[in-house]
């Protein structure tokens, strides 16, 4: 597995490479801003990219944009973003660019090396990794959206949990009702999402990924 590292603070950027390295995952590229960093999808074509969202020159969202951009040149790259911030509209421009090899950490929050290496592993194989703290920050900036509307309350902290990775049993003990509530929770979300069954998609990813899209208009 070969990963670019996109981050302008010099000793983190250099501490991610020594733990993906010691994890046996090859470093092929360090940089400190997003131009960098498309130049380097293009030129490696990654299995993932571990991004910042500020960077250089004026240290607000360059980093995010920078990913969108190298998503858009080298299709479903995988993208880890890991930062101290959740930036709202390009972190949901992001998510909603596919469901496939996504993620968005902070900083503060990865307390586990293993964890953190396992999310890498998890992206670069085409998987999604939220953390919660991103989704309820974002769900709360979206709450008056139309798109929230639609769902009950119930539907809505199913879907949060949903977006915690959790399964329906999971869900249902956190929330202390059966099962087959929380199926018919889920099933109602997808319809109201407008996400018919699929033999390829995985839907429980895409409806935390519609839920969260940001108008970019």
């Amino acid at each position: 597995m070969r990963a670019v590292i996109a981050e302008d603070a010099v000793l983190l950027r250099a501490g991610i490479a020594r733990l993906l390295t010691d994890a046996g995952i090859e470093v092929v590229a360090q940089v400190g801003d997003g131009p960098g960093l498309v130049a380097a999808v293009e030129e490696f074509r990654s299995d993932v990219s571990i991004v910042d969202v500020r960077m250089p020159p004026g240290f607000r969202d360059e980093g995010l944009r920078a990913a969108i951009t190298a998503r858009q040149r080298v299709p479903d790259s995988p993208v880890l973003v890991l930062s101290q911030y959740v930036e709202e509209r390009y972190a949901g421009e992001l998510l909603a660019s596919g469901a496939k090899g996504i993620g968005y950490l902070l900083k503060d929050r990865v307390a586990d090396v293993s964890e953190f290496v396992a999310a890498v592993r998890q992206v670069a194989g085409g998987g999604t990794v939220l953390d919660p703290e991103v989704v309820t920050q974002l769900l709360v900036r979206r709450r008056k959206s139309s798109l929230l509307d639609s769902l009950t309350p119930r539907e809505q902290e199913v879907l949060a949990l949903m977006a915690e990775g959790r399964s329906n049993s999971a869900i249902a003990e956190g929330l202390s009702v059966s099962s087959g509530a929380v199926e018919k929770h889920v099933s109602s979300i997808f319809l109201k999402l407008g996400l018919p069954p699929t033999d390829t998609d995985h839907r429980r990813v895409l409806a935390v990924l519609a839920f969260l899209q940001v108008d970019s208009h």
